[in-house]
């Protein structure tokens, strides 16, 4: 071995791996991964010779670290067919359009530059689960490889199959005018000429690819990008703005008047819109997510069900898959889209795609079609620092302290809890369709809060108050990196 093994066990997250390259993990740690991955595939497959499908992202380093993590794979008997430059879920669909047995897609989404990591999966649409994580993570630490004799093939021209896809099925009418922003990160080379080929008029920002992301990161939750994007719809007179992450997976939505629109709520719209063909269906929202959902006229009236469940991108996914929902919503931009509309998978091009469409139904503009929507105050996601030892056993406390207070019938801002809600921390909603949350983030030493209120901004601060009271008396959290 010409170098020594670098592998910070830290990162294995809870649904995929990322690293800082050359601090935390060097390229032998990378091919040990790439080995202990293919382990984990044939174990699962119970084949010899797994069919494994890899691509990269556009960073100066990934098609370096796509290799080593080839090399691990190939030595365990895994055949990698490698379809180059990619999306996240362009080797999504790969999985199914091939019919591969696994994917591994080298991305550190929309981490700063010296991130690097992995998303992968082997139940097809799906992602890694904190299970399957934790399986990972003990192999490859362990060194419990299997030996093989594996091989790599080039898939040439996949990138046009999956482009071709999404244009196909989604021609729209309307000439919609939209900005699409990419931040210079991968999405460059794909929303542009989909967006376009559907019928749009493309206003382009940042689609030039550039690993040095010369303005900000390609990161549609971050401040920076979403100013860009509405000042472009500003000056162009457009219809709407995309924002796409580095990998593009996800998208964010600014409307016509240059206003971000929060995702749950892009969600909401978009579950309307198919609820009128899709009668009787289920969606997936994340605990995050705005409690309009639940009694919605237009999900009521095309007897549609919404399900509250686990934040997190493999846990939505998974929970779409589980409940054959038509769709699933995280606040986070990541939307999920299931037979006929997709294959279950997040994809943050065809989200964009649904928005269109649901602009091309419509003879309104965005800020209408929004405004149509009843008025709620919405907290931004606001996290106090915890450490990760205690944050877990912080949120359980807190669990019982909230069911005791709803069992005592103790009001907080004049309102009695009347649900709570614990498949995630914990969400507590009153019956005029406030609530609060308290979780522990998946991914950060800090808990996750939010509130909304239907009702007024002082009741969402009200609830703000009843947990920011709450967390304070544990003595267990610290500052806030945004508060209300």
């Amino acid at each position: 071995m010409n170098q020594s093994l670098k592998i910070d066990p830290y990162g294995f997250r809870e649904y995929d791996a990322r690293w800082l390259y050359e601090k935390d993990i060097n390229a032998n740690g990378i091919t040990e991964l790439g080995k202990g991955l293919g382990t984990q595939i044939i174990l699962h497959t119970k084949k010899k010779n797994p069919r494994v499908i890899v691509g990269h992202d556009y960073r100066s380093y990934s098609e370096d670290i796509k290799s080593a993590l080839k090399k691990g794979l190939i030595s365990t008997g895994c055949f990698v067919e490698d379809i180059g430059l990619s999306l996240s879920p362009m080797v999504y669909f790969a999985q199914f359009e091939l019919n591969g047995d696994a994917v591994a897609m080298v991305t550190a989404s929309h981490n700063e530059n010296g991130w690097t990591g992995v998303k992968m999966g082997i139940k097809k649409g799906l992602t890694h689960a904190p299970e399957e994580m934790q399986e990972l993570k003990e192999i490859t630490l362990n060194k419990k490889f299997i030996k093989g004799e594996g091989n790599e093939k080039e898939i040439k021209g996949f990138k046009e199959v999956y482009i071709k896809d999404l244009i196909d099925k989604n021609k729209i009418k309307k000439k919609i005018k939209a900005v699409v922003a990419c931040g210079n990160g991968t999405a460059g080379i794909f929303a542009p000429i989909i967006l376009r080929s559907i019928g749009c008029e493309v206003i382009e920002l940042d689609c030039k690819l550039d690993w040095t992301f010369p303005k900000y990161n390609p990161n549609p939750e971050d401040l920076k990008m979403l100013h860009a994007i509405s000042s472009a719809v500003k000056e162009n007179n457009a219809d709407i703005g995309f924002g796409f992450d580095g990998d593009g997976d996800r998208v964010g939505v600014i409307d016509d008047k240059g206003n971000e629109i929060f995702s749950d709520k892009i969600g909401l719209l978009i579950a309307r819109n198919l609820s009128d063909t899709h009668k009787n269906s289920k969606f997936i929202v994340d605990v995050k997510s705005t409690g309009l959902f639940t009694n919605d006229k237009i999900l009521k009236k095309n007897q549609c069900k919404t399900i509250y469940w686990k934040t997190g991108h493999s846990h939505i996914k998974r929970k779409v898959y589980v409940e054959k929902a038509l769709a699933g919503f995280e606040k986070s931009g990541h939307f999920f889209f299931n037979e006929p509309l997709g294959y279950g998978y997040d994809d943050g091009i065809n989200s964009a795609i649904q928005i269109c469409h649901l602009l091309n139904n419509q003879n309104k503009k965005m800020n209408k079609i929004i405004g149509d929507l009843p008025v709620t105050f919405q907290s931004p996601t606001m996290a106090p620092f915890c450490k990760d030892e205690e944050k877990y056993k912080l949120v359980e406390d807190i669990v019982k302290k909230i069911e005791k207070i709803k069992k005592n019938k103790i009001k907080i801002d004049g309102q009695e809890i009347e649900e709570v809600l614990t498949v995630n921390g914990v969400r507590f909603s009153f019956n005029d369709g406030s609530w609060g949350l308290i979780r522990a983030s998946s991914n950060k030493p800090s808990l996750v809060v939010v509130t909304e209120s239907p009702q007024s901004d002082n009741r969402k601060k009200k609830i703000f108050d009843f947990i920011d009271n709450l967390l304070q008396e544990t003595g267990k959290i610290g500052e806030y990196d945004q508060k209300i």
